[in-house]
């Protein structure tokens, strides 16, 4: 699709859209007249005259208001740079008013006054650096700033969303200080809408757009996004930057996470309500969720100073996030060390946020502050307020609003029914926002989970788990991991069982065989959950035995009184902060975690795919646990986690109802046997043998004119594109269930299909490295079987050229397989060669005109062949005629541009010799608006010259585009 439709059918929608939800557009040359020149992010003219109306008295005059643009477009390049900018947005940076003596911040946006804010977009956006030019789709700007880089594709680019996003990140790597601005960036193929932040640029961290009331149109998607009150709200209220294990990232909230916050804002304004349960299932988000709440009912002044007390548990509070909040936009914040510390910050009437853990309200006294605007945002709720410590909580404070916050479903029992009752009261359905296991699945949020039990001879005995497990009456609805380890102290027979050593050692060698074949080939990481801090022991020394000692870390907490073969597995502070943080990393050690109960809540860690679980859990505490590999992950290469992967030692799973206490719908599809994959693997094999292979199991690796039936066959793009879908969902699952003797019937078909998939890719897509696409299992078996392609996979080791065209013209190959290697070869000169020769573009554009007509059976392989050969003869001539021309390569590009389009030789070179001079004169029209202008008006003029009228501007725009391009 040329460049031109899709703008008609993505950019131009998209910018009708804007300007009826509120944007004043700026065509291009105007913008560029008001940022004063290319190399300026900003819309000076606005700044200046937007920052003295929004800040009188404070900057007052042209120079104060140049002075604070100035600093703030010499921000460093890079995500410190983007927070300082942020903070700029926020209202957090300061400038000195000499009439007061003192500091002012400054503000850059008004989100209280909508109407006292300019709101532009604009498109065809270049940037300079001096040293890369950069040219986005679109750009919003407020009061002159730009906030929102937006990137279009069209909606039969089946890659488009990819594409987009790979462009996103170049503009991160080449003008760093344009998006050290920016604060969001969207992408959009007219179907779906997707947003992140900038400096946050992993897969996972890309958004779908869900507009509240589930309109999915385009017009609703677009004009609920940016909507100018809805872009003021991200920027100053969505956006968080957190620093974890002493790297900076970047934070937006997800559209679940604005709704919950919007909610709980407006149920602590409501004062007929004072009771809230947010339901956000594992891995949501839910801790930033909490933080906005928290930071925006301080910062609102209709709250009057209110006090947010934050609950949260011993795991959430020892995370680095906790211990640091005031780098995530809080002022001094009261962290409660203990009970009559606590009882003395609510007795003094203290303001602002405090955080404490729920134990230090035991005994609390009543009325201890009758204030109504004390918030009480809690955590865990399904196990924060059991008992009597809930009923101190909410007698203490009798007059607050109290938010429950859980992440697993509310269990069968008493008292998960009795969470319902403390927090869902004032809402008929039990709760105030819910963001379920399934929807997060859908969303990408988090991805499912499948388990699989270990060998009968290594799963633990199950009449003794009977016996000392499932029997514990107080273990039903259990909601913290102390409650099971209490019960699993008392069941000596059990835990002698799962640590006798014969066992471990048993299990040891399993999982090292196991991690070696399907975890670690896929580039992840795993947990061993062991049932207490001495087996985690056994098994570090077990592993050690099968594994290099790097490859494993134990993690535990430390006791005074630990015997030395515990101490010796003690981690200091800063010992335990530099394994959590290699563990992230792909290719670093420990590629394992041997734990117990440190890390398995509040720890997220993507990479990790695999948890050997040797110890009994059950419900909201098996949700938790097993929720540590539901994260999304995607690694530098392309690698997308697609499920997490729960490996059963003890049993748990043989019972899955039993082992997950709820309601069937709140689980359903949270967690399912591995055998469901194998089931699926085998069903897709069904569909593919019946709608793909030939019944004689031929392969178009080896065989030509299956070869050309099946590149005729899949012209249709429809029809191609549902195959690349089918396979894709067989490749991941096969990269799940690889090596499994359960494989062996499928495996050669399974090859002829990855077969096809590769000459379709390599034909039809020529621009994308298929070879690199592959998942890692499937990618060996490429390399292991690597044979001659009917459609050639170019080599680097042959000159590129027209003698390896004409080479290619005359193998003895059917028609169909040579337009296609004709095409991929003339792709990869363009490529690669374009930029020093630029009329090899005009040659590639045709090249791809062809491929468009052939591929829409507008002509048929032979036309296409003719039609090819001759494109090569006259590359051929223009090869020749290159090496003898006077021309500069910009000259000789618009000279053979004009003779392929139908131009007599001699008129042709009379204009190539009158741009030579207009190429010398205006050197850097590329970057220069004035000297674009310049050199168009003498390309019209020597155009009109040699008779060109009616055609004269699409010519001009045609050559000068693929000028540019090659200059890029």
């Amino acid at each position: 699709m040329s460049l031109g439709s899709e703008r008609k059918a993505v950019q131009e929608p998209f910018l009708r859209y804007a300007v009826e939800a509120g944007w004043e557009y700026l065509p291009p040359k105007e913008a560029l007249r008001l940022r004063g020149g290319e190399e300026s992010p900003l819309l000076r003219t606005v700044f200046i005259e937007q920052i003295q109306r929004l800040n009188p008295g404070v900057v007052d005059s042209v120079v104060k208001a140049e002075e604070v643009l100035n600093r703030l477009v010499r921000v460093r390049p890079n995500i410190e740079g983007n927070l300082e900018a942020w903070e700029y947005l926020k209202g957090l940076k300061t400038v000195f008013v000499e009439a007061e003596r003192r500091e002012r911040n400054v503000r850059l946006l008004d989100a209280a006054n909508i109407e006292a804010n300019r709101f532009h977009v604009t498109d065809e956006f270049t940037f300079t650096n001096g040293t890369h030019t950069i040219r986005p789709d679109v750009v919003f700007l407020v009061n002159g700033i730009p906030v929102i880089v937006l990137e279009t594709k069209a909606a039969t680019r089946g890659e488009g969303i990819a594409e987009a996003f790979d462009q996103i990140r170049r503009y991160h790597q080449e003008a760093p200080d344009l998006m050290a601005q920016a604060q969001l960036f969207a992408l959009t193929h007219l179907v779906q809408f997707f947003y992140g932040a900038t400096w946050s640029l992993s897969r996972k961290t890309l958004f779908n757009w869900k507009e509240e009331s589930g309109a999915g149109d385009f017009e609703t998607l677009v004009k609920s996004f940016v909507a100018p009150r809805r872009v003021l709200r991200v920027l100053t209220d969505y956006i968080l930057f957190a620093r974890k294990d002493g790297e900076l990232s970047k934070v937006i909230l997800r559209p679940h996470q604005m709704r919950a916050v919007e909610r709980v804002l407006a149920r602590a304004h409501d004062p007929q309500k004072r009771r809230g349960l947010i339901w956000h299932t594992q891995g949501s988000g839910k801790t930033y969720t909490m933080l906005t709440i928290a930071r925006l009912l301080i910062e609102d002044p209709r709250f009057e100073n209110p006090t947010v007390l934050l609950i949260v548990d011993r795991n959430e509070l020892e995370q680095q996030l906790f211990q640091n909040l005031e780098a995530i936009g809080f002022g001094h914040v009261h962290l409660a060390n203990s009970k009559r510390h606590l009882r003395d910050l609510l007795k003094a009437d203290t303001r602002g946020l405090i955080v404490s853990m729920i134990h230090k309200f035991d005994d609390m006294p009543v009325n201890l502050n009758p204030r109504r605007n004390i918030f009480v945002l809690v955590d865990e709720a399904h196990r924060s307020t059991g008992g009597d410590l809930g009923n101190y909580l909410m007698g203490a404070l009798p007059h607050a609003t109290f938010i429950g916050f859980t992440g697993t479903p509310i269990d069968r029992t008493a008292h998960g029914k009795g969470t319902f009752k403390t927090f869902g009261t004032d809402d008929p359905q039990g709760y105030l926002d819910k963001y379920s296991i399934r929807e997060s699945i859908e969303d990408g949020t988090t991805v499912p989970l499948h388990y699989q039990l270990a060998p009968n001879d290594l799963i633990v005995d199950r009449e003794a788990m009977e016996r000392e497990f499932w029997a514990a009456a107080e273990l039903e609805g259990v909601a913290d991991v102390e409650e099971i380890n209490r019960v699993l102290d008392r069941a000596v027979t059990l835990t002698n069982m799962l640590k006798n050593p014969e066992r471990v050692d048993k299990i040891a060698r399993f999982v090292a065989e196991h991690f070696k074949s399907y975890v670690q080939p896929m580039g992840y990481k795993a947990f061993l959950v062991a049932v207490d801090r001495e087996a985690c022991v056994l098994y570090k020394e077990a592993l050690d035995r099968y594994l290099p000692p790097e490859w494993s870390a134990v993690v535990i907490s430390t006791g005074h009184n630990d015997p030395p073969h515990l101490k010796r597995y003690h981690l200091s502070e800063e010992e335990e902060t530099r394994l959590r943080k290699a563990f992230r990393k792909p290719g670093e050690n420990p590629q394992i975690f041997i734990v117990t109960e440190k890390l398995l809540t509040g720890y997220d860690a993507p990479i990790l795919y695999c948890m050997y679980l040797d110890k009994p859990l059950r419900d909201h505490v098996l949700l938790q646990a097993i929720a540590r590999v539901n994260r999304p992950y995607e690694s530098e290469d392309g690698q997308r986690k697609t499920t997490g992967l729960i490996l059963d030692f003890v049993g748990i799973f043989d019972n899955l109802e039993r082992a997950l206490a709820f309601d069937s719908k709140d689980v359903s599809g949270v967690v399912e046997g591995i055998e469901v994959l194998r089931e699926r693997f085998a069903e897709l094999m069904r569909q593919g043998r019946a709608a793909y292979l030939t019944p004689d199991r031929a392969s178009v690796a080896y065989d030509d004119k299956l070869a050309e039936e099946v590149l005729l066959r899949f012209r249709d793009k429809k029809l191609r594109e549902g195959f690349y879908r089918y396979f894709r969902q067989l490749e991941e699952l096969y990269e799940i269930l690889s090596p499994d003797p359960f494989l062996r019937p499928y495996l050669e078909d399974y090859q002829r299909l990855l077969e096809m998939y590769r000459l379709l890719r390599a034909a039809y897509e020529p621009h994308v490295p298929v070879d690199k696409s592959f998942l890692r299992k499937t990618a060996q078996i490429v390399q292991q079987h690597s044979h001659t392609s009917a459609v050639r996979e170019p080599q680097e080791t042959y000159e590129l050229g027209p003698e390896a065209l004409l080479t290619l013209l005359a193998e003895e190959k059917r028609a169909t397989v040579k337009v296609f290697n004709l095409l991929k070869e003339l792709h990869r000169l363009v490529e690669e060669k374009g930029r020093a020769a630029p009329y090899l573009l005009s040659i590639g554009e045709r090249a791809e005109e062809i491929r468009r007509r052939f591929e829409e059976q507008q002509i048929e392989s032979q036309q296409a062949l003719r039609e090819l050969e001759e494109l090569v003869r006259q590359l051929n001539a223009a090869h020749a005629e290159r090496e003898s021309s006077p021309l500069s390569q910009q000259a000789f590009a618009v000279e053979w541009w004009l003779r392929t389009h139908g131009v007599d030789a001699s008129q042709a070179m009379q204009v190539a010799n009158d741009m030579e001079a207009a190429f010398a004169e205006f050197p850097h029209w590329t970057h220069s608006a004035k000297q674009e202008g310049d050199l168009r008006a003498r390309l019209y003029k020597s155009l009109m010259g040699i008779g060109v009228k009616e055609e004269v501007v699409a010519w001009t725009d045609a050559i000068l585009n693929f000028l540019r391009r090659a200059a890029e």
